[in-house]
């Protein structure tokens, strides 16, 4: 696909070969063949170089969108001292030391209507909230703690100089940065860009994701299934991800287990995306042909990563494509999208990524592993009765019950050497929130 910018190149590893020897099953716990988790996730990052393309939008338009470029502000906000508070602007000097003290009122100042008047010793300013402080007043006294008679008003020694006053360039100054390049644009950062005058903004563009589910079983939902058919729920759970992360999204639908029309789906996909994913056909079946046509057309490395749910995983590229090869079962191909697929599309959007948010939490459930594999289970943070955060398991964790991500607002991770987990236990916990 031509194009202008820097894309993801993945760098190529060797291509291997398919094995004849019996090969170990998703459902063992050990397998001295597996990628560590931390390990894919680092080979996944230094294979990837961010897009650098940009497109300017409206400020309206740019929201969820990645600054392209740092911007730093031409201006002080606030641009001018103002009053924080309805009150009287006066000299500090005139506040008493103790008791009470009469001042003359000798003008008013509006919000946007700056007063010409400089106030004397012994003189106030009625002001609103916003309006620029006059010529010789350094405090307001908010118009509660006043007392008023004609012209005159008694102010008493409770106040203290500068109080109420917000000075210019408090919030920003003139020079200052105030956004850098790769930040995800928030509501906050709108308002903020427009602040200091910024109506246009220049955003990377978004990343082009296709995907595709493999596999003569699935069916289209509305349609009703034949013997030995299930519905495709992959492409729909898939869809929402990307479409919440923010990709341009290519749905290629369901390939039939066929090794031409595999082979066609993915170069398509090549041809037109930055990332290509695809759901099956990963795994060691005779049917499964996703990698044979990544090693045939492509380049992959193919992981058994030691976690669960989600061992069988391929990640490598078809010329500048990066391409994700997912599990079937749809909470594996969840789980592995999260801690994997994720981080990988962040960083080919150039976006300034947090790290993932982990807690340390009490588990009031006892929770089954055996070790050899990094374990994420589906749970729920709550509030016991004591006002306490805490996880419970949702129950069930098969790979196939896609009710327990449903039910579940976390991950429990649970380490690759960890056994049983009894009841009362410290686990790390990452909510759903800080992956979305």
């Amino acid at each position: 696909m031509p194009t202008n910018d820097t894309r993801s190149n993945a760098n190529t590893p060797p291509k291997k070969t398919a094995q004849a020897s019996p090969q170990p099953s998703c459902m063992d716990d050990y397998d001295p063949h597996s990628m560590l988790v931390n390990d894919a996730l680092a080979c996944i990052e230094s294979s990837i170089h961010p897009i650098t393309k940009s497109q300017t939008l409206p400020l309206r338009e740019a929201l969820h969108r990645i600054l392209a470029a740092p911007i730093t502000s031409t201006i002080n906000v606030p641009s001018h001292t103002n009053s924080a508070m309805d009150g009287y602007a006066l000299m500090g000097t005139d506040i008493p030391v103790s008791g009470s003290k009469q001042l003359t009122l000798v003008a008013t100042v509006l919000a946007g209507a700056p007063s010409q008047t400089s106030i004397q010793p012994g003189e106030c300013a009625r002001i609103m909230t916003g309006g620029k402080m006059p010529n010789g007043t350094d405090t307001v006294v908010m118009q509660e703690h006043v007392q008023i008679s004609g012209t005159r008003i008694t102010i008493n020694a409770a106040n203290k100089t500068g109080q109420n006053v917000r000075m210019a360039g408090e919030d920003i100054a003139a020079g200052q940065l105030i956004l850098p390049a790769g930040k995800l644009l928030t509501p906050a950062d709108l308002g903020l860009l427009a602040s200091i005058g910024i109506a246009d903004v220049s955003v990377i563009r978004k990343v082009r994701v296709a995907f595709l589910s493999t596999g003569d079983e699935l069916k289209p939902v509305g349609e009703p299934l034949a013997e030995g058919q299930i519905y495709d729920s992959n492409r729909y759970t898939l869809f929402a991800m990307l479409q919440r992360f923010g990709a341009d999204i290519m749905d290629l639908g369901v390939v039939r287990d066929d090794p031409q029309a595999i082979q066609h789906a993915i170069e398509t996909a090549a041809a037109g995306a930055d990332v290509l994913i695809t759901t099956g056909g990963v795994s060691v079946g005779d049917a499964d042909y996703v990698k044979q046509t990544l090693d045939a057309i492509g380049n992959v490395n193919f992981w058994k990563i030691a976690m669960k749910p989600g061992r069988p995983l391929a990640y490598g590229n078809i010329k500048q494509c990066l391409f994700f090869g997912l599990p079937g079962n749809p909470v594996s191909a969840m789980v592995t999208f999260y801690q994997f697929v994720l981080p990988a599309l962040n960083r080919l959007s150039g976006r300034l990524a947090d790290k993932p948010l982990l807690l340390k939490l009490p588990c009031l459930s006892t929770l089954k592993k055996s070790p050899g594999r990094v374990e994420y289970q589906r749970g729920r943070i709550e509030v016991d009765e004591k006002g306490n955060d805490v996880v419970t398991s949702v129950g069930q964790q098969g790979s196939g019950i896609l009710s327990s991500m449903s039910k579940a607002n976390c991950f429990i991770i649970l380490p690759l050497e960890a056994g049983i987990v009894p009841a009362n236990t410290m686990v790390t916990v990452q909510p759903f929130q800080g992956l979305i």
